[in-house]
């Protein structure tokens, strides 16, 4: 077995861990700080709409252009009056983008255009968009999210309970912050792609989440009955035990996002891939990040108020002081409910685990098994 695959095994078994309820509150402080910083980002620098959602025009001009990028900025800006958008594909053309100009102007740019590039204005590709069908796909990708979201909750609260639906939804909204405040940052264009690739990484987001809100559902079963370990300490075991599984996903997911975004957006000039390249690899890091430091520990925060599980904590807690105060050693464990344990009725003193394992049979129950019919 590798040795990644080795220290999986162990995470899954409870044999070594790191303690994420314990030092939630840290990573609760980094993510409000991530958070400040990305709203901050969005608050002065803004996104940068791509005609798509404002309306404007896009000019592609033929291949192996010898005009530099900063020319032909300076060429659209005279031509239009307003800033422009050049990229350089990776044949040599140019793609023009000024937003927010009227589509009854955009012939007369392009030969403004056409002239100043010293090319055939029948050469140059021109693709409009007005701005009342811009405003249309904003209302849409906007419905889109917020239906995705709502049913996200539902399905949450049917398949699990409203606070793990509760803490999907604050890591969902954690995520789309962050990927939003990337993109205002760094300048990228949003386009419908853009919307694409949010919701793809909501979706890879939620399956880490999921991923662990099951086994802790699983490991919390009767919960209750049983005064070796509280709630927090079951999902702490519940993140460990899925760890390695999240981070193999998220890396396998990153590699070829990578690969769009810095080796197609980047190296070849395949400006339109950094539209979705973006949002998915900031997306994919944010998601899974959410979903081990935000997600669990927050429902572990949400149900330790419960009153059952308050009395739980208590009933753990005098357990173990009667245990230390009889020279016992009963550590809180990093490992889940087992069948093993014995049910407590409310109030009764604390009493030690039962043994997990084969229990001794008496000789007559046991006798004549094995035996071949007839022979008893």
């Amino acid at each position: 077995m590798s040795r990644l695959g080795n220290l999986g095994s162990r995470l899954h078994h409870g044999e070594i861990g790191y303690d994420f309820i314990k030092n939630r509150r840290i990573w609760y402080g980094v993510s409000i700080l991530i958070t400040i910083v990305a709203v901050l980002g969005l608050a002065v620098r803004g996104l940068n709409m791509g005609i798509e959602f404002q309306g404007g025009a896009v000019f592609t001009t033929p291949k192996h252009m010898s005009t530099s990028v900063a020319q032909a900025e300076s060429y659209a800006h005279d031509a239009s009056g307003n800033e422009a958008i050049v990229q350089k594909l990776g044949d040599g053309s140019l793609r023009i983008q000024i937003a927010g100009i009227e589509t009854g102007k955009s012939d007369q740019i392009k030969e403004t255009l056409a002239k100043d590039l010293k090319v055939d204005p029948e050469h140059i590709n021109a693709d409009l968009v007005g701005p009342s069908w811009g405003e249309q796909i904003a209302n849409k990708a906007w419905q889109g999210l917020a239906i995705f979201m709502v049913l996200v909750v539902i399905y949450l609260a049917i398949a699990f309970e409203w606070r793990m639906a509760l803490a999907a939804l604050v890591a969902l909204v954690h995520d789309l912050t962050i990927t939003t405040g990337v993109y205002a940052l760094v300048g990228f264009e949003v386009t419908p792609g853009t919307v694409i690739g949010l919701l793809t990484i909501l979706g890879y987001s939620l399956y880490d989440t999921v991923v662990v809100f099951d086994s802790l559902k699983e490991q919390t079963k009767d919960i209750t009955r049983q005064t070796r370990w509280t709630y927090s300490e079951v999902a702490n075991r519940s993140i460990n035990g899925t760890l390695i599984r999240s981070i193999n996903t998220t890396v396998v997911a990153l590699l070829p996002v990578a690969g769009l975004l810095f080796i197609g957006g980047g190296v070849l000039g395949a400006g339109m891939l950094n539209d979705i390249s973006l949002s998915l690899f900031v997306g994919l890091a944010a998601g899974a990040y959410s979903s081990i430091f935000i997600a669990t520990p927050l429902v572990a925060d949400l149900k330790e108020r419960e009153p059952q599980m308050k009395a739980l904590k208590k009933r753990v807690l005098a357990r173990r002081a009667q245990g230390a105060a009889q020279g016992e050693s009963l550590e809180a464990e990093p490992a889940g409910v087992t069948a093993g344990d014995e049910p407590e009725s409310e109030g009764a003193a604390p009493a030690t685990a039962a043994a997990v394992g084969p229990h001794n049979q008496s000789v007559s129950r046991g006798r004549g098994r094995g035996r071949p019919p007839g022979k008893r």
